[in-house]
């Protein structure tokens, strides 16, 4: 039987010092059998520990002569089995939990004395260097013939680069790295991500640069992502727009959206309160939303965007007197924070009451508004900021709702007297 895992072996008269070549976090593949040429039935049942540094391994002897198991944390892939002779601790960690309660399991058995030939034994030989080699984390490849089609990724990958690989989809065998942190597929040919990427509950960063994509899935921004995902590449592709839910990735520090085909930004991009650097230059951008204003950016690029140019008094009216009663239900819900959901209410009017527009007076309106467009100064909501335009702009035309004709005429009022005045 055999156990990949980390090993420190300790010795107990000399606790700080690990033996020779057997240093703390040093990968080892333990193997419990017999030496080689031994008879079935001459007992000596051996705890072998073989390091890249020493693949023919230490041999400890098993069988009434373990002290004691500590086995505490080993659903975390840690245990530690003390030996009598030699006196030393064998601590074993970053092992499969499943694979080292079976392993200790049969070393137990061994040190009782149970029937060999009832064991599940391996031979005692030098391990192979594969074997006992640190995990690969890293893997870059930037070519098509580089890639790998016959042999799986190594398990331990934590950062894997495949760009220029022409791949057409996302390659099933990178979804089961589970451990990646960093992802990135640039300069390829990917038309569409499959849920399953939500599964990588590591992956921080995502790079999906120069690729074919014409969506992004709300099904991913529901995934646990949600709590990972810090940086996100989906520049220069076909995105039209981006869903609703889009904004529940809420851990995103760094979002580009360069070179797409967007003609809006997210209803509540507001709710990326980590955001801080965001780059959507060159798309079709037309106004920003309302809720841009609640972003705190160190760093924004709208340049290129054919923005409208802003007119107070043209509004669009979407404003019906009286208001219905689902309008007036739908406000008081939002407005007194009255909870919801979908075993309370029809999904449609969940979905209706997420989007929810904000009046400037602060209250909320469903589907009866007056709506305007108004010039805002980026540098309310970001220290740097790349010009819009070449005639050295940095204001854009931003979504401004209102829930009556009040508050629209106050608004007018207040716009005129600040004109006025200057």
């Amino acid at each position: 039987m055999r156990l990949q895992c980390e090993v420190e072996v300790v010795s107990r008269l000399l606790p700080t010092c690990g033996l020779r070549g057997r240093g703390r976090g040093t990968r080892a593949l333990l193997s419990l059998g017999r030496p080689p040429g031994r008879a079935r039935d001459s007992g000596g049942v051996y705890l072998m520990v073989c390091t890249a540094r020493d693949r023919a391994g230490a041999r400890y002897k098993v069988q009434e002569n373990i002290e004691r198991f500590f086995t505490r944390f080993v659903e975390e892939g840690k245990a530690t089995v003390r030996l009598r002779e030699p006196a030393v601790d064998v601590c074993l960690s970053k092992a499969n939990a499943s694979n080292l309660k079976n392993f200790l399991s049969a070393v137990r058995l061994a040190h009782q004395g149970t029937d060999i030939g009832a064991l599940p034994l391996s031979a005692l030989v030098p391990a192979k260097t594969s074997e006992v080699e640190k995990p690969k984390t890293k893997m870059i490849i930037t070519s098509r013939r580089d890639y790998p089609l016959t042999k799986n990724f190594p398990y331990s990958l934590e950062h894997l680069q495949a760009s220029y690989c022409k791949l057409a989809r996302i390659d099933t065998r990178v979804l089961c790295l589970k451990k990646l942190r960093k992802l990135d597929l640039s300069h390829n040919h990917i038309k569409q991500l499959p849920a399953s990427i939500g599964d990588l509950t590591c992956l921080q960063e995502l790079n999906l640069h120069d690729n074919h994509l014409e969506s992004f899935s709300g099904a991913l921004c529901n995934s646990t992502l949600q709590k990972s995902l810090q940086f996100l590449d989906l520049s220069q592709n076909k995105i039209k727009a981006l869903p609703i839910q889009f904004c529940q990735l809420q851990e995103l520090v760094n979002l580009k959206l360069d070179d797409n085909e967007l003609i809006r930004l997210p209803f509540k991009v507001g709710q990326l309160h980590h955001l801080r650097f965001l780059s959507a230059a060159r798309n079709k951008l037309p106004y920003l939303p309302s809720d841009f204003r609640k972003l705190r950016l160190e760093n924004l690029d709208l340049f290129g965007n054919p923005f409208e140019q802003p007119n107070p008094l043209l509004p669009n009216i979407q404003l019906k007197i009286p208001l219905t009663l689902l309008e007036y239900a739908a406000r008081a819900t939002v407005n007194y924070r009255i909870p919801y959901g979908c075993h309370l209410l029809p999904s449609h009017l969940c979905e209706d009451l997420e989007v929810a527009k904000t009046c400037q007076c602060g209250s909320a309106c469903l589907s009866s508004f007056i709506q305007i467009t108004v010039t805002m100064n980026l540098h309310h909501v970001a220290h740097t900021v790349v010009l819009v335009d070449n005639m050295g702009g940095t204001e854009a035309p931003i979504i401004c709702y209102f829930c009556s004709l009040d508050c629209y005429s106050q608004f007018l009022d207040r716009s005129l007297q600040s004109k006025s005045s200057a």
